[in-house]
């Protein structure tokens, strides 16, 4: 490996440790300043801090892997997460802002949920946080595999020990600074991965001279490479698109709603988040789409597609660049398993240890179970990823289907439907998540194939999960007076600070 490339590294590392060092020494000890940070988030940290997490390693890896094998057919990915984010931004922030404090002051989504339908039973807050905490298991083992392939096509070295570097680095900021280390250093991977994104093609498009040269090139290789419909159908598109649906179910996601400043500065967050995401994923797709006509015009071997963006990197530019590139796909990588870390661990610590175990836990205790979560459940993570063969963008599709069934129809309903009950609520839980599972691994096949391969499953388990939550809130008592009370004061004072 070059020294520049070291040396961009090193710089990288540093400051993200720095920053995890910062955070510790400002945020208050306490469960709120940990896992939320106070609800103090300002709207430019909030927007790239909720981008960043978003877009992990599936966008500077998978996505541009996928547009490498199949072409312009993959698009409507992106189309379906841009419409996706920008709803949600629309709808569920400013409610979820309000509720999430009107709520008894919840800090996490299974906390909220149990104050939300006073839920005294609460199964809702169980069923809840075994969901979080299978998905996102998962979930984190996904940016650990693309921070194993990262260190051994690039460095040379073992992907065993990528997984535990990548690990390693989040684990500590993450361990220390809490929410507000997740989220400062959000801000600037967002930054970084920003830049990146932009240069890479830009760089590939001026190698060709113009943008029917690189059609030109791919066309001599694969015509249906540039039809968008290629290789696809109505339900392929569908599953595509679907992919927007997952949006107003992510845990690492909605909680930067939950902590932003004020709900006026949603308005900015969005216009922020929404700016970044369209040029960032533009700018992967390019990536894919342009790597395949750089690598066939150069007759260059690739070995496995999902190391295009680093193997451009590699190829054309200075090694000092070239760290900063690579930099960027381990900001990516960090800033979506960092937050996925602190979102597991609040709600083991909250709603098991807190809820369940000790009631009485002072703040201190419960910051220092909080790191211990954030620890163990990086190990589990590391388990899973050993399996060098997974595919990145195939374990985000799943995890991302499964939050999207199991919360997505839940917080809709939740924040716009008076009526929903807490029965409507626990059985669309528990039909989203069931649902994404059997389509997934049951042994069913139509034409010889799964039940995935035909529709995204995340399709299926946000209708039965929605008919769910309709069906027993309408067959159930009315909520209770209070619950009602409630409802009414949140959406009362979004229409004042909206």
């Amino acid at each position: 490996m070059e020294t520049g490339t070291i040396i961009s590294l090193a710089i990288y590392f540093i400051a993200m440790l720095g920053i995890g060092v910062y955070a510790f020494k400002a945020t208050k000890q306490d469960s709120a300043g940990y896992l939320l940070g106070g609800r103090q988030l300002g709207p430019a940290v909030t927007a790239l801090s909720a981008g960043a997490s978003d877009m992990s390693g599936w966008m500077v890896m998978g996505l541009p892997g996928a547009m490498y094998l199949s072409g312009l057919s993959n698009i409507w990915i992106a189309v379906g997460l841009i419409v996706g984010a920008y709803i949600n931004y629309l709808i569920v922030a400013p409610r979820l802002r309000a509720y999430t404090e009107l709520a008894s002051d919840s800090i996490t989504l299974p906390e909220f949920f149990e104050n939300r339908f006073e839920d005294k039973t609460r199964l809702l807050r169980i069923i809840s946080s075994i969901v979080i905490i299978i998905f996102f298991t998962v979930y984190t083992s996904s940016g650990l595999v693309g921070g194993g392939k990262l260190f051994e096509s690039s460095f040379g070295l073992s992907y065993e020990l990528g997984l535990y570097v990548t690990a390693g680095v989040v684990v500590i900021y993450t361990l220390f600074g809490g929410f507000l280390a997740v989220s400062m250093t959000d801000f600037v991977q967002g930054c970084i991965m920003f830049v990146a994104m932009i240069l890479v093609p830009v760089v590939v498009f001026f190698d060709f001279g113009s943008y029917s040269a690189i059609e030109q090139t791919i066309y001599q290789l694969d015509p249906e490479r540039l039809n968008w419909l290629a290789g696809t159908s109505v339900l392929g598109i569908v599953s595509a698109l679907a992919w927007g649906l997952g949006y107003f179910g992510q845990p690492h996601i909605i909680v930067r709603f939950m902590a932003i400043r004020s709900i006026g500065d949603i308005k900015i967050a969005r216009r922020i988040g929404m700016s970044w995401m369209i040029i960032a994923l533009i700018g992967a797709m390019s990536t894919g789409f342009f790597g395949l006509a750089y690598f066939t015009k150069n007759d260059l071997p690739i070995g496995d597609a999902e190391t295009v963006f680093i193997q451009l990197s590699q190829i054309l530019f200075h090694p000092l660049i070239a760290g900063f590139l690579l930099a960027a796909i381990l900001a990516a990588i960090m800033s979506t398993v960092s937050s996925q870390l602190l979102v597991t661990s609040s709600s083991l610590t909250e709603d098991f240890y807190k809820a369940f175990l000790q009631k009485d836990a002072n703040e201190k205790e419960l910051v220092m179970i909080g790191r211990i979560c954030v620890a163990g459940v990086a190990m589990l993570a590391i388990a899973l990823a050993f399996d060098r063969d997974s595919s990145i963008l195939k374990l985000v599709s799943n995890a991302w289907a499964g939050f999207g069934a199991a919360f997505g129809p839940l917080i809709l309903f939740g924040l716009y439907w008076k009526r929903m009950t807490f029965l409507g609520a626990l059985s669309g839980i528990v039909v989203g998540a069931v649902t994404v599972l059997i389509w997934i691994y049951a042994p069913i096949e139509i034409a010889g194939k799964s039940l995935s391969s035909h529709l995204y499953e995340i399709v299926p388990g946000v209708i039965l999960s929605s008919i769910a939550i309709v069906a027993v809130s309408l067959t159930g008592d009315e909520p209770s007076t209070s619950m009602k009370s409630t409802f009414e004061k949140m959406v009362k004072r979004v229409e004042q600070e909206v």
